[in-house]
């Protein structure tokens, strides 16, 4: 399925204040399925702070001198292996542990105050993806029997206002703005290709031998795309891996987004959804969202 496109209304562009540390509710779950043997899917919610402390000092009361833990970003990650049970899950571990390396080592890029940083930060985006890529394949050279593994990745970073996305594979991030469900991920399949290129119609995507057939993944043929959005007051972004696609609609979906308690109450909720339509997959939700106290 192709992303959806972002509203063009002037007046969303109105983004609200940083939302603090609590008002922020984030969560992710993930479960096996009724199927399979194991779970491949791996997934990561995280904050990043700066924090000043001091170790030490000739000065007086030096407590008034350290900074209060401020968040520099929210991230949230989701990765579905491929290639085997112990190697789908062993290259979706490697992946996230590798980004999430990436993202903490440059923690420069995550300033949101400044605009020229967004080119420097999608920048360090695309490479992130490219030593996850090579951690993968290293990590398959050590180890044989791992050898081909491979796994989709879809990234979150929010860095209020603005939203940067890094996916590759099939998983999804959707965003649920103002009732709208917005699919912000393209899949990169050779059925979504096909799609693409007018060679199928997309209302035959689901039935294509090839919807599952993966067009991009990192530790194979890897390409990744490198989205950037404004976020504004209300808005809730959802990862999931396809095990949640496969057996619940878009229009399911934004029904549990749009009568949302909490992140983990809907995220438990999805799960459950994807389990009730036959679970032959193993399913991934992560769900985020700011709540701001006025």
């Amino acid at each position: 399925m192709s992303p959806s496109p972002m509203p063009s209304d002037p007046a969303i562009l109105v983004s609200g204040r940083k939302p603090h540390d609590d008002e922020v509710d984030l969560f992710g779950v993930t479960h096996q399925g009724l199927v399979r043997k194991s779970n491949q899917d791996h997934y990561l919610v995280t904050m990043l702070h700066k924090t000043m402390r001091v170790h030490s000092t000739s000065l007086p009361n030096p407590e008034i001198l350290e900074i209060p833990s401020q968040r520099l970003a929210s991230v949230m990650m989701v990765a579905d292996g491929v290639g085997g049970s112990r190697a789908g899950g062993e290259a979706s571990r490697s992946a996230l542990e590798a980004v999430a390396s990436y993202v903490t080592q440059s923690m420069q890029c995550y300033f949101a105050a400044d605009p020229q940083q967004a080119v420097a930060f999608t920048t360090a985006l695309q490479e992130a993806a490219d030593a996850c890529h090579k951690s993968v394949l290293e990590r398959g050279r050590q180890h044989p029997e791992f050898t081909g593994m491979a796994t989709t990745l879809t990234l979150s970073i929010v860095t209020w206002p603005k939203l940067y996305i890094l996916h590759v594979g099939d998983s999804r991030c959707y965003m649920l703005r103002q009732g709208e469900l917005i699919q912000l991920t393209r899949d990169q399949t050779m059925a979504q290709y096909l799609v693409d290129t007018g060679a199928l119609p997309a209302d035959r995507i689901k039935r294509s031998p090839f919807a599952n057939v993966l067009a991009s993944a990192i530790g194979g043929t890897t390409q990744p795309e490198v989205g950037e959005h404004t976020m504004i007051e209300g808005d809730v972004l959802l990862l999931c891996s396809d095990g949640l696609t496969k057996h619940v609609s878009d229009d399911q979906i934004k029904a549990r987004l749009m009568a949302m308690e909490t992140s983990e109450q809907v995220s438990r909720a999805l799960v459950q959804d994807a389990l009730d339509g036959g679970g032959s997959d193993n399913v991934t939700v992560v769900v985020g969202r700011a709540v701001l106290k006025h």
